[in-house]
């Protein structure tokens, strides 16, 4: 069951309830316990690096869509990052479906990059950075289930052997205290979620969840990638907010 607050798309907002806020608020003091996160970091360039031209995407997984897509958001070079749904069946590509933990799906992000900018490679940096704490299985806090889990879904095989590489690379240096849990799963097609989920962080920057969940990543990657971040959002809406 997820540790978020009910999400609603009926009136395009999604609202926390009070059994809601009252599950995160016990989520948020056992996470000194047997669920601390990884805090951020700078982690070092990648070895192997990609070959590539023209516009690319990259598919990635690391708990709730919504602070995936803010990180990447504000990276120079991304024309796009989508929320959606990555591992499962279309039939299964809604969220009340993927919510249950049962679909094969992930929350994930599609980001639509300009290699001549930033590469793949660069990406897999920043999002093992400050996207998320690869190291915990089937979970991201405050949330758990297989929805969450940390995964990669590589467009093509030298996406793969690129991914590949760099957690190896990552693990034998012990770049984290525990052994990188990230999944590397080809063949997935991507399904974008439903527009309430878009933009979600860029519009509602205040969200209780947001706040004590997604904003300090943001802060991470202005904090230790500034030459990568881009002031204001690159939005699947459009312009960002005023």
């Amino acid at each position: 069951m997820s540790l978020k607050p009910e999400r609603s798309g009926r009136s395009g907002v999604a609202l926390a309830t009070v059994a809601g806020l009252a599950l995160m608020a016990g989520a948020f003091s056992l996470r000194g316990l047997a669920h601390a996160e990884e805090p951020g970091r700078r982690l070092p360039e990648a070895a192997v690096t990609a070959k590539e031209a023209g516009l690319r995407t990259a598919t990635l997984a690391g708990g709730c869509f919504w602070g995936v897509q803010g990180v990447f958001q504000h990276v120079r070079g991304v024309r796009q990052a989508v929320s959606g749904y990555a591992g499962g069946d279309a039939a299964d590509a809604r969220y009340s479906a993927v919510s249950t933990g049962g679909t094969g799906h992930a929350e994930a992000v599609r980001v639509t990059y300009d290699p001549a900018v930033i590469r793949y490679d660069e990406l897999l940096r920043i999002f093992f950075s400050v996207a998320l704490d690869p190291t915990q299985v089937n979970r991201q806090d405050p949330d758990s289930g297989p929805q969450y889990r940390s995964a990669i879904f590589p467009a093509d095989t030298e996406q793969a052997a690129v991914a590949k590489a760099y957690i190896a690379q990552l693990d034998a240096v012990h770049a984290y205290a525990r052994p990188i849990a990230t999944r590397i799963e080809p063949g997935a097609t991507f399904y974008p979620a439903e527009g309430y989920h878009q933009d979600f962080m860029a519009s509602h920057p205040n969200h209780p969840y947001i706040a004590a969940n997604d904003a300090p990543k943001l802060r991470d990657l202005q904090a230790l990638f500034p030459e990568r971040t881009t002031p204001e959002p690159t939005l699947v809406g459009g312009r960002p907010p005023a």
